[in-house]
């Protein structure tokens, strides 16, 4: 993130909120880092463990037992949920993921799963995507998928072309 970075999220009208788990806050910090942010930043819930998500964002606990925290539904619910919790923001960021060591076949380390929601008046829009970054570390993945929350932020709205899936 840098200050054009922001200069363009504040021209944007971006009131963001974000919902993160395997980065722990580093998308929120990377945006506090510079002045002015708070035209932008309204808040952020760090949800590392399933009772956080159900308790503070609604992840229902279907979603947790059929999908896995490390799922799309789950970082759809996420991205909702922040909205929800700050009436005044506008854009949320959700991430969950497995930053390893660990992992599975099924959920390798790496793996992580993003989710934009946008609220136009009392309009809900949300979209994920999952992205496999593979297993540089634990530090790389939780610096990558930071890095790649900030890029969705930025791209303003949510918008079709970056592959990202509908909710639902």
């Amino acid at each position: 993130m840098t200050p054009a970075d922001l200069q363009t999220l504040i021209a944007r009208g971006v009131k963001l909120v974000t919902a993160e788990s395997c980065t722990g806050g580093l998308v929120a910090a990377a945006l506090s880092d510079h002045p002015g942010s708070s035209a932008v930043l309204m808040g952020g819930l760090v949800t590392y463990s399933n009772d956080a998500k159900q308790a503070l964002l609604g992840v229902r606990a279907e979603t947790l037992s059929t999908h896995g925290a490390v799922s799309e539904e789950c970082a759809w619910e996420m991205a909702i949920g922040a909205l929800r919790a700050l009436p005044q923001a506008n854009l949320s960021v959700a991430i969950t993921g497995i930053a390893g060591p660990g992992g599975s076949d099924y959920k390798p380390e790496g793996r992580v799963c993003f989710a934009l929601a946008r609220r136009d008046g009392v309009h809900e829009d949300a979209r994920a995507q999952t992205i496999d970054f593979g297993a540089l570390g634990r530090e790389q993945v939780r610096f990558a998928a930071r890095d790649h929350a900030l890029r969705l932020c930025l791209a303003g709205e949510i918008r079709h072309d970056l592959d990202l899936k509908p909710y639902g």
